[in-house]
């Protein structure tokens, strides 16, 4: 086993995830008392993941120094890195800041691992803080542009550091350098050691949360998790799960046709409940984006709890509330003890905290490419398995600052034509997100030999597989050409548009 100290980093779970795709079987706990659970658990390694906090900065997550005298091989992340070398004397200081991809050179050709890695290759960076002076005992194997110290090793007390992520997608031979790890450790990998993906499980799991007698209400919209969600849901207790689609007038155009498409071929009619109207209302001169969030939250649970009273005035039993959360959502809401709050998912962070019902959600430990996953093995088709992320909140968050219904029609408009045009140049499919922003920003046309003065468009498309990392699409400019023609040609009071080239880390998918 390797135990996984947990600082606060929005890719801890990943890590895990990551190791447990290898074979290894891993422990995520908290600083405060990871030497007790340490000695207690007597892991094979120990991994000190990433956080938002500064070593140098009082109150910041730290461990006792004792852990490194155990003999146990350990790797520092990113914070985990900087932690390593303050508390054995080198030097962390706020240094040059870097988000997003880095060429990482390896500079020790003598580095001897089973899983050898090339001279060089590109890594994910995050963060504020940087090392400029290793530890007694230690030496650099590898160096960014802006960081000499990215990737340190004391080989004698095998105790290793990479001021990048290894764990995400964009960052190439990742994989390789924790299995590294995991050799040095001396752990053998292998077949995983759980099936976390057998549908015959997760049934169970729901069944035996559910009861055998309670009711389930289901919170769909069409996207993938909650597609997801509801069949397995279906699958496990039957015509005890009541599916409700909520209109609220924020969701892509065809939506409710595509969740009526979902649920016949489950074989369970749907309740459509319609809140357009009342949905506006709230979001009158609402501009701030965690407002919207808790608003529509806080609106979504007001609704079930409305179609959970009906129900049990007709004798059926409804105690739960079925949700499609992911581990992104919980993550990015503040999902760990020493994490940042990155924003707060309608369905996570946005939610009132006092429910009348309970939250039942299966998918909340897998992400997106997971979720897709257990969705074939549902026998899903892929038109459903597919289809693109979609924000709970909807177009509330794509719309920055008040959310009017004449910005709410430029937005749907303009959403449809980089639908189409990705679709009709057979790339739609090929990329993982892409959507227009309507910005809140104004900029000077000339019209019909006019001056016009309209509304910017952001266009986002993005590549990505977990929703943790993505980097920009790289779409041909003759059909990013199109696409802003169209946008400010059809959409009334659009007067430009700009393309968003910013990787997450940075940025986060959504703007909002």
């Amino acid at each position: 086993m390797i135990i996984i100290v947990d600082f606060g980093s929005q890719t801890t779970h990943l890590i895990a995830r990551r190791l447990k795709e290898i074979g290894v079987q891993t422990l995520i706990i908290n600083p405060d008392s990871a030497l007790e659970e340490i000695k207690k658990g007597k892991p094979q390694g120990i991994i000190l993941s990433g956080g938002p906090a500064s070593v140098y900065e009082k109150g910041a997550p730290t461990i006792d120094k004792d852990i490194f005298n155990l003999g146990i091989p350990i790797l520092g992340i990113c914070y985990g890195l900087q932690l390593t070398a303050h508390l054995l004397g080198g030097k962390v200081i706020a240094g040059k800041k870097e988000y997003g991809p880095a060429t990482l050179k390896i500079k020790d050709e003598r580095l001897k691992m089973k899983n050898k890695l090339p001279q060089q290759f590109t890594v994910w960076m995050s963060h504020g803080d940087e090392v400029i002076k290793l530890p007694k005992g230690f030496k650099t194997i590898g160096s960014s542009d802006g960081v000499p110290f990215a990737f340190v090793e004391n080989k004698d007390k095998k105790i290793y550091g990479l001021q990048f992520h290894p764990e995400v997608e964009h960052t190439e031979f990742g994989s390789q350098i924790l299995r590294n790890f995991v050799d040095i450790c001396d752990l053998k990998s292998g077949l995983t050691v759980e099936d976390k993906f057998k549908i015959q499980n997760l049934k169970f799991k729901i069944r035996e949360v559910v009861g055998e007698k309670n009711y389930v209400i289901g919170a769909v919209s069409g996207g993938v998790d909650s597609t997801v969600a509801a069949t397995l849901t279906a699958k496990a207790i039957g015509k005890r799960f009541i599916p409700v689609f909520v209109d609220n007038g924020l969701m892509r155009k065809g939506t409710e046709d595509h969740v009526m498409k979902i649920f016949k071929k489950i074989g369970i009619k749907p309740v459509v409940v319609s809140v357009v109207g009342e949905t506006l209302a709230r979001l009158k001169k609402i501009t701030d984006s965690e407002k919207k969030r808790k608003i529509i939250g806080n609106f979504y649970i007001e609704i079930f709890e409305k179609e959970m009273k009906k129900l049990r005035a007709q004798k059926l039993p409804v105690k739960f509330l079925l949700q499609g959360t992911i581990y992104s959502d919980v993550i990015e809401s503040q999902g760990t003890q020493h994490s940042a709050k990155i924003k707060s998912h309608h369905n996570v962070g946005g939610l009132p905290k006092k429910m009348k019902l309970k939250l039942l959600e299966p998918m909340r430990d897998f992400y997106k490419d997971e979720v897709r996953e257990i969705g074939r093995k549902l026998g899903l088709p892929e038109e459903f398995v597919n289809k693109q992320p979609f924000p709970g909140p909807g177009y509330a968050v794509r719309i920055r600052g008040e959310v009017t219904r004449q910005r709410l029609e430029m937005e749907k408009k303009a959403d449809e034509i980089v639908l189409s045009e990705l679709d009709k140049a057979g790339i739609l499919d090929q990329v993982f997100l892409s959507f227009p922003v309507m910005t809140n920003a104004y900029s000077t046309a000339v019209k019909g030999d006019g001056r016009h003065f309209g509304e910017v468009v952001a266009l986002r498309i993005v590549e990505s597989k977990d929703i943790m990392t993505s980097t920009w699409a790289k779409i041909p400019y003759e059909i990013l050409q199109k696409i802003s023609s169209r946008i400010v040609n059809e959409v009334s009071g659009v007067s430009r548009v700009v393309y968003d080239i910013t990787t997450k880390p940075p940025a986060t998918m959504e703007w909002e």
